[in-house]
């Protein structure tokens, strides 16, 4: 089958084998074979007749500007890129830090990268500076990329004095950081060490600068993701595999032709940003929307349904809680009346869990399907999702639809024994991983196994919670620490939070297990209101619901009413956190938090 969905994919040695169990901590995927991701996805397209398309869409309401680059545009920024870390001695195997806000820069640092072998790992642009001089010490490169600002709606977020900060705390020392001037605001140079962008860019533009060979298994990138241990784990992403799973989810998941405007809402910084804003869609040749901006507030909640229409998306692929933003501010969408949404064909969803409530008032105002997919850092693209591309399957709101290739899901108990069907326990899956997914972690084989491979033998675990139903459809609820034990009772947090949004004045809500000494944890559950809904009786309202529809057991008695809750800047809600202010334990703010003053919000809640 993979051998097969590689012919996809322009190679200079192709692959004559799918697979080798021997290598690495599980096996490695097409030994031998030799590409390039920055040619497949853009010099093969120029060379095919595609020059002239947009190959990125940049559309930016905080800086009030739109831009767009054609494949041959994008190749000769990627090509001057290049050249640049060329002359600063960056060579196949070498990484580069990127450190950038949603420009198309990022992206094109991310391209010249892979077109010279080198290794690159973006972090998310105004990450805190200890947080960044771990990775600086994990990923040591050569050279970081960088930008003097990021923007948000109602401030502007100095980058250098973070990157000063995180490289002064960083053991290692980059060579060089090349610092893009942003009009907003200009960034003090240290002299020696930092380069500005656009100088050397007008240096080196019509540079030509060939695409190196790399090993399929050779690695694309490194992207970190949060540790138990407070250490961040580096995810690898290999070559060959990951270029031939994005072609064939482009494709077959989302149904997708080259020249179709696909949009991504997500962050370069996360993996669903790599994949589905920069690499697949332009792997597949098609055109990818760059959106710096926010669901609601840029400038308000119809800026999705402005650039559905400005850019004549037939994909969103979004967080569910972006839903939920544009939910509270404009429940009846009525801003979405202003909009031509006709070139939409389906609204994917990821990230977190989408609730039943937020995709059925997803599928009511657009009048397309909404798919839930499921799928992790670790993996790279979706474990599982609804195939549009080879015929929609029967959707299952609150399940992510079917396992897609390579995924071969089990449920096992606590006891690590397999569950029964529609009995909750650990989601795993069998080994080995498929093509796309991560190989290792960075020098870390070891700590991979044991992360990963350890709980169930010739599984992975993801550390989701869920069970599969008698259809075989999958329910992801949650986190496996998002599972609560009410006296001996395991209950699913993304149970509860499901009946919750139920109640009609709820936009949002997150629910935790408090520890209790009587039963051992009880819920708490955390609301956001509609703006413009009846806050009276509310909190005894839906303690009746949950009562009504899960039964006693389920033991809610305890609402609070807040403004906003607690989230990462992909959009997932800080649950553990949330968990230990409730505890009265301490915590650290996680650096990934969009609004730390939210945790003042829930502090102020439990007391």
């Amino acid at each position: 089958f993979w051998l097969e969905a590689a012919k996809a994919i322009d190679w200079s040695t192709p692959p004559q084998k799918a697979f080798d169990p021997t290598a690495g901590p599980y096996g490695r995927w097409f030994p031998g074979a030799v590409g390039n991701t920055c040619h497949n996805a853009i010099d093969r397209h120029v060379a095919n007749g595609r020059g002239p398309q947009p190959a990125i869409r940049y559309d930016s309401p905080v800086t009030d500007t739109q831009r767009t680059l054609t494949y041959s545009d994008l190749l000769a920024e990627v090509q001057a890129c290049a050249a640049t870390l060329q002359d600063l001695g960056i060579r196949k195997g070498d990484r580069v830090l990127i450190y950038m806000p949603m420009i198309p820069e990022a992206l094109i640092g991310m391209f010249a990268c892979a077109r010279l072998g080198a290794v690159h790992s973006v972090v998310f642009g105004g990450f805190a500076a200890p947080e960044l001089a771990t990775r600086i010490d994990d990923a040591t490169p050569s050279v970081i990329l960088s930008a003097s600002c990021g923007i948000e709606p109602s401030r502007t977020v100095a980058y250098k004095p973070l990157l000063d900060d995180a490289i002064a705390r960083a053991t290692h020392k980059p060579g060089a950081c090349i610092i893009l001037q942003r009009p907003q605001l200009e960034a003090a140079m240290t002299p020696g060490r930092d380069h500005d962008w656009t100088t050397l860019r007008a240096q080196n533009l019509g540079r030509p600068v060939p695409c190196v060979p790399v090993a399929a298994t050779d690695p694309l990138y490194i992207l970190y993701t949060s540790g138990t241990t407070g250490r961040p784990k580096g995810v690898v992403r290999d070559t060959g595999g990951h270029m031939v799973a994005l072609m064939w989810s482009m494709e077959n998941l989302f149904g997708f032709a080259p020249g179709e405007t696909f949009w991504c809402a997500s962050d370069v910084g996360w993996v669903v940003g790599h994949t589905y804003i920069v690499y697949a869609p332009l792997l597949a040749g098609c055109t990818t929307v760059l959106y710096e901006g926010k669901p609601v507030g840029t400038p308000d909640a119809g800026a999705f349904w402005r650039v559905i229409q400005d850019n004549h998306v037939k994909i969103l692929l979004t967080a569910p809680t972006a839903m939920r933003a544009i939910r509270k501010q404009d429940p009846e969408a009525a801003l979405l009346k202003k909009y031509d949404l006709s070139s939409l064909k389906a609204l994917f969803l990821a990230g977190e869990r989408a609730d039943p409530e937020t995709l059925h008032w997803a599928e009511r105002i657009l009048g397309v399907p909404v798919i839930d997919h499921w799928w992790q850092t670790e993996t790279g693209w979706p474990i599982a999702g609804n195939p549009i591309g080879l015929g929609i399957l029967p959707i299952k709101a609150g399940s992510p639809t079917a396992p897609l290739p390579g995924w071969a899901l089990e449920v096992f108990d606590a006891e690590g024994r397999p569950a029964p069907r529609g009995t909750m326990g650990t989601l795993a899956i069998k080994l080995p991983l498929p093509p796309g997914a991560l190989p290792t972690l960075w020098h870390a084989d070891q700590r991979f196994h044991d992360t990963y491979l350890s709980d169930f033998p010739g599984y992975y675990t993801t550390a989701d919670a869920g069970y599969i139903d008698a259809d075989g459809y999958p329910f992801v609820m949650g986190r496996t620490d998002d599972v609560i034990n009410v006296a001996g009772h395991r209950i699913s947090t993304g149970a509860l939070e499901e009946v919750v949004a139920l109640h009609p004045s709820v936009a949002e809500c997150a629910v935790i297990g408090v520890a209790d000494t009587l039963k051992g944890e009880l819920p708490c559950a955390f609301v956001i209101l509609k703006d413009g809904a009846p806050t009276t009786d509310v909190p005894a309202e839906i303690i009746r619901l949950v009562r009504d529809t899960i039964g006693p057991v389920a033991a809610l008695n305890r609402v609070l009413v807040v403004g906003r809750l607690p989230k990462t800047r992909s959009g997932k809600i800080l649950r553990a956190t949330m968990k230990r202010i409730a505890q009265n334990e301490p915590y650290t703010a996680p650096p990934t938090i969009e609004d730390p003053a939210a945790l003042d919000e829930i502090t102020q809640a439990v007391k």
